[in-house]
């Protein structure tokens, strides 16, 4: 069925659930996680020479959260005896982080957690699970 299964992490309790679900499924199919954390680029910009945090900083921290975020999935995929590969990425847009990543590592799923926003607090929020529901090429399953 899957071979290869995305699935993104952002550190969130519902994406712990998101991870669940890819694990349990990745068990049962017989198929390998790549599990991935976009980082934030530094917002360079007239304004960036006043920032409090220095760009090295900055970078830094954003590895080490990231390196969280990957290693908890790693854990996890490991207890479950399921092959794991993770990667940290820096993306403007994680939504296409995503969809890149998931082409690029010949993945046949993404699982994705959502937050349940609905509205005017999901338009005016966003939603970077819709945004890969909309620009993905391969099945995404969504998780609540």
């Amino acid at each position: 069925m899957y071979k290869r299964i995305l699935v993104p992490t952002d550190g969130s309790e519902i994406t712990a659930k998101a991870v669940r679900q890819a694990i349990d499924l990745a068990r049962l199919c017989g198929a390998e996680v790549l599990t991935l954390s976009a980082k934030e680029p530094f917002p360079y910009g007239a304004i960036s020479e006043m920032q409090p945090t220095p760009p090295q900083e900055f970078f830094d921290a954003q590895d080490r959260i990231a390196d969280q975020r990957i290693k908890s999935v790693l854990a996890a995929a490991q207890e479950a005896g399921v092959s794991c590969k993770a990667i940290t990425i820096e993306a403007l847009h994680p939504w296409e982080a995503i969809c890149e990543q998931a082409t690029s590592e010949g993945c046949d799923l993404i699982v994705m957690a959502s937050h349940g926003r609905r509205g005017v607090a999901a338009l005016l929020l966003g939603s970077e699970t819709q945004k890969v529901l909309t620009h993905a090429t391969i099945p995404v399953l969504v998780v609540r």
